[in-house]
């Protein structure tokens, strides 16, 4: 049976309500326009640290422009409850040997599930150092990742740490469209790939051959199109 993870998170949040509760929260960010939705909502219920961990950025030049962004959004962003911010190391090597084996699958397969997994472990190590009440992050916010695997992944890795898991799906409630809001509000940058070297390849592909697709489709020459309007102005006029 297919879970809602928005009822589970809704559940949570009115336990924490009812026991007049603020539950610290260690929020793992992709990136800030991912972020913004998830920010305005979950802040008025929790505590928020942001943590930036995104090995699998590619280049260098843009994790650094992505973590700029992410710091900028968190200190224009009104919010009920603290936002701190921490960054994670640019361990890109350890992403490599990660998905070693699965370099040329496309996205939102096992390679995904494995950076899925890297980024929510080092997330859940740095919950327990702060002494977070859960951790959970915005992937899910993407209409592109798959929000039953990284809850299945967050649960996981939640029982063997001994730390609660947020569930969440963060595109429920039109959280995509209303983050692609905050964005524009705040002159966000916002990346055409999902980050690594892998993505960005297969979508500069597909970017190429739409392209090659609409150059190849033939043009209608001015003189027929000038024709055509003028045959339905005659077949208008004849009509009255």
């Amino acid at each position: 049976m297919k879970q809602n993870y928005q009822k589970l998170l809704d559940e949570t949040i009115a336990r924490a309500e009812k026991n007049h509760e603020v539950p610290t929260l260690l929020l793992h960010s992709c990136c800030a326009p991912c972020s913004s939705y998830c920010l305005e909502y979950l802040s008025d219920y929790f505590r928020i640290t942001v943590f930036y961990y995104n090995p699998n950025i590619y280049p260098e030049e843009e994790y650094r422009m992505r973590a700029e962004e992410q710091r900028r959004l968190i200190a224009r962003l009104p919010a009920k409850h603290p936002i701190s911010f921490a960054e994670g190391s640019y361990e890109k090597e350890r992403f490599y040997e990660t998905v070693r084996g699965f370099e040329e699958e496309k996205e939102g397969r096992e390679r995904c599930f494995r950076c899925y997994e890297l980024r929510l472990r080092e997330a859940a190590g740095e919950a327990l150092r702060l002494g977070a009440d859960y951790f959970t992050t915005t992937l899910s916010i993407s209409p592109l990742k798959n929000a039953e695997k990284l809850n299945e992944i967050g649960e996981r890795i939640a029982s063997e740490c001994g730390i609660a898991y947020l569930n969440s799906d963060f595109k429920k409630r039109n959280g995509y469209k209303r983050s692609v809001e905050l964005s524009e509000q705040y002159g966000m940058y916002r990346q055409y790939y999902c980050g690594c070297v892998f993505s960005k390849r297969q979508r500069d592909a597909e970017i190429a051959a739409r392209a090659a697709a609409e150059a190849a489709e033939p043009a209608v020459p001015e003189a027929a199109g000038l024709a055509e309007a003028a045959g339905k102005e005659r077949l208008q006029e004849k009509r009255k």
